[in-house]
């Protein structure tokens, strides 16, 4: 065993209390079995030979760019009439892949190739220009010659035996498409190291606990259930993707490398005059096992990249407008006793609640898709009775099927072969929640549609959403990774392959079946998914949530930094346990936690069986009172939630923004870390530390009102807040509007602008058109200051059509502002 097998072991004796010793030694077992199918199913790498693109030999002009041939390797080049750039070593293609949207973007039929000065080759558009130098260095610069990346020659590890192909570049991928043979060789092993300005930070790779801004150091990608909680430092987590956000003040980009296989990405952030004065650059080194070497880069201000990014791979789906409402989640609700007394506590004292889940323990044995009838007799009209009274069910779904013969789904999915096989032909085995297991091929078309059936059973049971959990996936181990064998055969779309591509896209193709399941099951309505696990390209299907975090305030922290990671990721719904997965909080720090929840996409509690209880009545009458504000506040905020919600869609931008995301050349605002943009309109600054009741807040540019005192502050710069237990700080950016919930239905609540020209501002709305696919209306508001007087108005003309409240004092003579320090 090595290290990371010890601290598993340790964590796996959590679960061992849980579900007793018979599951302890079943994880023996599995562990056991996982290394001998691996053993028998994965060929030993011998000698490895080393390959380099070598000198360039010419380039052929295609659609969008063209391909320049080296002596040991070829490069495709393709801008998009998007303006995004793909590049495609040893004739990597940008399809198949999981990430795209379904069909590869047009190219621009505009863009020239041309050889440079230099001995290389030039790709010129409009939005950006690729130049490839003689021996394969790639550069990314803005259309006025500023580099932005330079990904130096890569560099492949293949068989010896390779022979003759490897020198002319072609072993990589066997003929195959996507470097995976017909008998599931790894192919070869990369490297790329790029190297970025030296003031350049680095954001995304999914969801981190350590963040948002990514230090030194290395990153695994390889989706990781931590086993029992993690913190910040543990890496790698639930969700992990080769997406990185890279922002400098020479401009901002995203890459993403589209390759799902095992690897790492290390990152080192540059120094500015370094050495003897000159700049040590930052640097990027990604590194493979297996697959394509193939990547896109999106190149603009934040806003465009992540337009960009959502054209690339498709609009985030919008949820239903209940679930921008306030969740309550527990894994150990007795029965449907106790959910009734939990929902009566809610309304009993006045609350907002909008949803209930329903974890494990509701299931028989663990089972998916069946009902513990002892406990919850008639769970249909339990969900009614809670829908008459505003509460939804929302049920956990986990991909393991209890793999004993009896047991309805286990009999449906071996009569239609959808499980896992080992490279035997047997089903593999593994050990989860319900015992020895199976797992469904999701990356098998069929497989998907069956699954996606099985939702039926959920809807009949009155549940109005779903969250899926465990579906790394997650096998029980002593020892070794806790997820299937890296020999386990996938169908990957009629392609085939192992464990080793497929184990990163597992948790997405899982998504993709149940959203397109609830798609046709429920046609009038939008489904509500969210899901531990994924990659690029979840959010077409649904959301995330954090998994299990500590209770404590580093879990506090590490929860912003999964959300702001995400949103830059392109998954914009998402949210923490709220007071941590395990534990006892505080009643300070579940307080924070649930502060900070109220201004987050999911607003939701949640815990373990082992931990305590998490309704906000159970923290004394104090608590409970500034609780009950912040959910009050989230309820007045659903407007503004649901205009986000559409936002996202139409245009890819996060609810959840860093405060750097209109001004990213602020280097100030690149290193905080402690305050985020809720759209446009709000800037939080959640409290996380431990007995404080004041904090500095870092403001971007412009007028901010703090919302509670209604007091003027002027950035960029940093200002000293009162944050009582009552309250976090929240200010209103000059000029916005903000759509919220008044007595009579929607306002528009007005930030009074600035004075001047340039002292306007706006904002947006869409109105909620139901939970349906009805058409929405998206209405943008401009706002000016004349003659001491706010005047608002829809950008198309007309009046705002909505009562208008005006916050925010009319603004005094600059000497009398109190202006943030820098």
């Amino acid at each position: 065993m090595d290290a990371r097998d010890l601290v598993r072991a340790g964590k796996l004796m959590w679960s061992v209390k849980v579900v007793g010793t018979a599951q302890g030694l079943r994880s023996l077992r599995s562990a056991w079995r996982r290394r001998r199918s691996d053993a028998v199913g994965l060929e030993r790498r011998g000698r490895e030979l080393a390959r380099m693109p070598g000198v360039v030999e010419g380039a052929d002009p295609q659609p969008g760019g063209g391909v320049v041939r080296f002596a040991r390797s070829s490069l495709r080049v393709r801008v998009t009439a998007g303006g995004a750039v793909f590049c495609g070593w040893d004739g990597a293609e940008p399809e198949p892949s999981y990430a795209l949207d379904g069909t590869c973007p047009e190219a621009d039929e505009r863009v020239v190739l041309e050889p440079d000065t230099a001995g290389g080759w030039r790709v010129v558009s409009e939005r950006v220009t690729v130049t490839v130098s003689r021996t394969g260095e790639v550069e990314v610069r803005t259309p006025g010659g500023v580099v932005l990346r330079r990904d130096l020659p890569p560099r492949w590890w293949e068989p010896a035996g390779a022979g003759a192909a490897a020198e002319h570049g072609e072993a990589e991928h066997g003929g195959a498409e996507h470097g995976e043979a017909e008998h599931g060789e790894a192919g070869a092993r990369w490297l790329q190291r790029s190297e970025v300005a030296a003031d350049a930070r680095f954001f995304g790779l999914g969801g981190r606990a350590s963040g948002p801004r990514l230090r030194d150091g290395t990153y695994r990608l390889w989706n990781t259930d931590p086993g029992g909680s993690f913190e910040p430092g543990d890496d790698p987590l639930y969700l992990t993707m080769p997406v990185q956000l890279v922002v400098a003040d020479a401009g901002t980009h995203l890459v993403f490398h589209d390759n799902s296989w095992d690897g790492t990405v290390t990152l080192r952030e540059g120094e500015e005059g370094a050495g003897s004065g000159h700049d040590r650059p930052g640097g990027c080194r990604i590194r493979m096992d297996g697959g394509p070497l193939r990547y896109w880069v999106i190149v603009g201000t934040p806003p465009r990249v992540l337009q960009g990014w959502t054209a690339l791979t498709g609009a985030p789906a919008v949820p239903p407008s209940w679930a921008l409402g306030h969740h309550h989640a527990r894994w150990g609700f007795g029965d449907a006793e106790e959910v009734r007394r939990v929902v009566a506590g809610y309304r009993e004292r006045d609350l907002p609640l909008s949803a209930v889940h329903l974890d494990i323990d509701h299931h028989a044995g663990n089972r998916v898709f069946t009902v513990d009838r002892g406990r919850f007799p008639d769970l249909p009209h339990l969900a009614a009775e809670l829908r008459a009274s505003g509460v939804r069910l929302v049920s956990i779904v986990d991909p393991a099927v209890k793999a004993e013969p009896g047991d309805a789904v286990y009999d449906s999915g071996s009569a239609e072969d959808v499980f896992v096989r080992d490279t035997k032909g047997r089903e593999v085995r593994g050990v989860v929640w319900p015992g020895e297991a199976v797992f469904p091929d999701f990356t098998d078309p069929r497989v998907r549609k069956w699954w996606g059936g099985l939702y039926a059973e959920r809807l009949a049971q009155g549940f109005s959403g779903v969250w899926h959990d465990m579906n790394e996936p997650v096998s029980f181990a002593a020892f070794g990774e806790p997820t299937l064998p890296r020999s386990a055969r996938h169908t990957l779309e009629g392609r085939g392959g192992d464990h080793r591509e497929a184990h990163n896209v597992y948790g997405l193709a899982m998504a993709r079946a149940g959203y397109e399941g609830l798609c046709e099951l429920r046609p009038g309505e939008r489904p509500f998914l969210f899901s531990r696990s994924g990659w690029a390209g979840l959010q077409r299907y649904g959301g995330s949530w954090s998994g299990d975090v500590a209770t404590g305030w580093p879990g506090l922290r590490a929860s912003l930094s999964l959300v702001i990671g995400l949103g830059l990721s392109g998954v914009p719904y998402s949210g923490p346990d709220i007071g941590g997965f395990t534990g006892f909080p505080s009643p300070e720090l579940y307080l924070r936690w649930f502060q900070l929840g109220a201004y987050l996409p999911l607003f939701r509690t949640h815990s373990a069986i082992t931990a305590g209880r998490r309704e906000p009545w159970e923290f004394g009458p104090r608590v409970l009172e500034h609780a009950a504000a912040a959910l009050r506040e989230r309820q007045r905020l659903l407007p503004y939630f649901v205009t986000l919600a559409q936002l996202a869609a139409r245009t890819g931008a996060p609810y959840v923004r860093p405060v750097w995301w209109r001004t990213p050349k602020d280097r100030a605002l690149r290193d905080c870390e402690d305050a985020f943009l809720l759209g446009d309109a709000l800037l939080v600054a959640p409290v996380l530390e431990e007995g404080a009741e004041r904090r500095t807040v870092r403001l971007p540019r412009g007028r901010w009102y703090d919302t509670a005192t209604g007091r003027a502050y002027d950035g960029p710069g940093q200002v000293e807040l009162d944050a009582p237990l009552s309250r976090i700080p929240v200010l209103a950016r000059a000029g916005s509007v903000v759509p919220v919930a008044g007595p009579d239905g929607v306002e528009l609540e007005v930030w009074t602008p600035c004075q001047g020209r340039k002292g306007g501002g706006g904002g947006s709305l869409v109105v909620d058109a139901g939970d349906g696919w009805e058409k929405t209306e998206l209405v943008r508001f401009a706002t000016r200051l004349r003659g001491g007087e706010v005047s608002v108005e829809r950008e198309d003309g007309g009046e705002a059509g909505y009562p208008v409240r005006v916050r925010g004092e009319v603004p005094p003579p600059p000497s009398n502002r109190s202006r943030g320090r820098r």
